[in-house]
């Protein structure tokens, strides 16, 4: 079998495990502004670049159009054939009453159409669209006999094809994706709030295996960039499953040692308990040891999580400039999960990333079109995160600040293996901070209950609270002498 053809979207060819089979004939479909003209540019753009000749068919747009379109991407229209079927077909020799004037017309593009194949004999051609062969066969049957006849020209000539259609909403053209190899399909998503989001499936790929599933896509300057959905079972990466410490031995005490790499550990608690800064003190340590760290932010601006390091004598800023360490803003309205997914994993394969900081998973809620499929896609990527060696800290927020209903927006803490719980409480007329882990599942872990200190000088785990209950309820109990209750500082 001939070797597929790059689409020129390495996303796609990704999702078709190398690219298009050749010498076929392949369906794109999608509503207007889905991506089709696109896709389909880059598709023969990309055999330009690769020495082929290629035809672009126009039945509805000009080549001026075109030209306009490709100028927005940076692109060239040079060295690809553009044929103007419509613009050919203005003459007063459509104007007759022996036949129909549909009849007439559609059998001159044809003939034109084939005529300008045979000359060029392009080994990558698009026809834009299909809508306009429909409108002029006025039956199923005509338009069918149309498509099948330029199919039968072009694979004779060793060309692939790619029909570009606009089928009515709820309503796919099943006659022609009976006929074609393999149907694409572009849909553009409107969110209640933020960008438009776009996503693509293949519906249909006759003898060749492809990822299935829908897959985000953008479009921005250069053309589309797709996201392939992330399947975690496909990147499996042999490393140590050795404990990774704070770099404080009261914290790593209590954790049993520390966390395992290749590990999930989910930071709990309400807004200001130090879920940010325990985190931050993990990213420190890694950097120390010279391992690369990606902190995504979604809830606040690099700029303040690099402040709240330095007042607490983090000095984060020092890793920043040698690289080891790299702070992202993630805006959740401009941002598709797929594509965060694909960032993600970027920073884990291309720059080596050993530690991830997901900074919070309630702002990685906002970044899903539907939150049904929040578990799903988060569970895909923690555990693509585990296959590759790398530590995932995630902070969760809980709503209800010290009252005793705190709950999280949304439950995921199952997903994780390591789950630690910060729990601010009043003593003495201040809010104190409780810190203490309700599960590891890599190994065992103290089961006390300990204050969290932060201060300038860093993150600090004080001695067990033993002289309280009722510290998780939110309302605790002082069990010990009124005298001893100023020791308990410290």
């Amino acid at each position: 079998m001939a070797d597929p053809l790059k689409t020129g979207i390495a996303g796609l060819d990704d999702v078709l495990y190398g690219g298009l089979p050749p010498e076929r004939m392949y369906l794109v479909q999608g509503e207007p502004g889905a991506g089709k003209t696109t896709l389909s540019m880059q598709f023969l753009l990309e055999g330009v670049n690769r020495g082929e000749r290629a035809m672009y068919v126009t039945l509805s747009e000009t080549r001026k159009e075109l030209e306009e379109i490709a100028h927005s991407h940076g692109w060239s229209l040079e060295g690809l054939s553009v044929v103007e079927v419509s613009s050919e077909l203005e003459s007063d020799e459509l104007e007759t009453t022996l036949y129909e004037p549909a009849e007439v017309e559609l059998g001159e593009r044809m003939n034109n159409l084939l005529a300008e194949v045979d000359r060029v004999r392009p080994l990558r051609v698009v026809l834009d669209s299909c809508s306009e062969l429909r409108l002029l066969a006025q039956g199923a049957l005509r338009y069918r006999r149309q498509i099948l006849a330029l199919k039968r020209r072009l694979l004779a000539l060793g060309s692939t094809l790619l029909l570009v259609d606009n089928p009515p909403p709820d309503t796919p053209d099943v006659l022609l994706e009976s006929v074609v190899h393999g149907v694409i399909r572009l849909e553009q998503l409107p969110p209640l709030y933020g960008a438009e989001r776009r996503r693509m499936r293949v519906l249909k790929m006759r003898g060749l295996r492809y990822r299935g599933g829908f897959h985000d896509f953008i479009i921005r300057r250069g053309g589309v960039s797709l996201f392939p959905r992330l399947v975690a079972a496909e990147h499996y990466w042999d490393y140590a499953r050795d404990l990774v410490s704070s770099g404080r031995k009261e914290l790593d005490a209590l954790l049993g040692g520390g966390p395992l790499r290749g590990t999930s550990m989910m930071l709990i608690g309400s807004a200001g308990s130090g879920k940010s800064a325990l985190a931050s003190q993990y990213a420190l340590a890694a950097a120390e040891r010279g391992e690369r760290v990606a902190i995504f932010a979604f809830d606040e601006s690099v700029a303040m999580f690099r402040a709240r390091g330095s007042s607490m004598g983090m000095d984060l800023d020092r890793h920043i400039a040698s690289g080891l360490l790299s702070i992202r803003q993630i805006d959740p309205a401009e941002l598709s999960p797929g594509q965060f997914a694909h960032d993600v994993r970027t920073a884990v394969e291309n720059a080596g990333v050993q530690l991830v900081v997901l900074d919070s998973l309630n702002g990685y809620v906002n970044a899903m079109p539907q939150e049904d499929y929040l578990a799903l896609q988060l569970h895909e990527l923690l555990a693509y995160l585990g296959q590759r060696g790398v530590l995932t800290l995630a902070t969760l927020v809980q709503h209800g600040l010290l009252s005793t209903e705190s709950r999280a927006s949304v439950d995921v803490s199952y997903l994780a293996d390591t789950v630690v719980l910060i729990r601010p409480f009043e003593a003495q007329g201040k809010v104190r901070k409780a810190l203490s882990v309700l599960k590891k599942r890599s190994g065992p872990h103290e089961n006390s209950i300990r204050e969290l200190l932060l201060d300038r000088t860093g993150v600090h785990v004080g001695p067990v609270l033993a002289q309280f209950a009722g510290i998780l309820t939110g309302a605790p109990q002082y069990l010990g002498r009124e005298d001893e209750l100023a020791k308990e500082k410290r």
